[in-house]
């Protein structure tokens, strides 16, 4: 295959690439729960989550759905790493840089389709607040020319960058996209978002509001 899959029932994200086995350029290789592709077994695992998701979804319990889907929450940092991240236009950003500031740090892939959705109500909330916040939004298992391509077309005042396998462990181990982190203006994590569910603007917004009045 030449192209990463992410399989989604309505906005749920049911299954991600690592599941399948496929990491982004310099990604260690360590299988996922359908992986290998031509397995008997991991062909009946990935045909039971997906029934499971599908009726859920059917009898109205998105949210219990969301809930089975949900990334562990288990590697969630206390603070914006000690990194120095990329950006597409060649500079660097790091912990340093960042001081002072409310940082909305967005991880987000080519593929997924909810976080076009997300990616433009961020770039609302980086014109809403100017200077006062910082967007990064961090591209992972996403080919860089493809990505240059869909930033280029979206044309949101977001700072970009490629995510490296070492960035999204930096974070906690990015497992699903889209997944938000909310760092306060001392650095510390004040929030962390799964997924793109229909409460996820309003929550994370106040929580950003509540974070400038501070």
């Amino acid at each position: 295959m030449t192209r990463y899959p992410a399989i989604f029932v309505n906005d749920v994200l049911v299954a991600t690439p690592n599941d399948f086995g496929f990491y982004g350029k310099g990604a260690k290789e360590e299988g996922g729960r359908y992986a290998p592709l031509k397995s008997p077994a991991a062909h009946e695992r990935f045909r039971a989550d997906l029934k499971r998701m599908i009726d859920l979804v059917l009898a109205g319990r998105t949210d219990a759905a969301r809930a089975q889907a949900a990334p562990a929450k288990a590697g969630e940092i206390a603070q914006f790493p000690a990194i120095a991240l990329k950006t597409l236009d060649g500079k660097t950003v790091t912990r340093a840089d960042l001081a002072g500031k409310v940082v909305l740090a967005e991880f987000w892939a080519t593929w997924c389709p909810p976080c076009r959705g997300t990616l433009g109500w961020l770039g609302e909330v980086k014109k809403r607040y100017g200077d006062r916040i910082v967007v990064l939004a961090i591209a992972v298992e996403s080919e860089e020319p493809a990505v240059r391509t869909l930033t280029k077309s979206l044309d949101l005042p977001l700072t970009w960058a490629m995510g490296s396998p070492d960035v999204a462990r930096a974070f906690g181990d990015i497992s699903a996209v889209p997944t938000l982190f909310l760092f306060d203006r001392t650095g510390r994590t004040a929030g962390a978002f799964y997924g793109a569910p229909p409460e996820l603007h309003p929550r994370a917004e106040a929580k950003v509001a509540s974070l400038l009045t501070r």
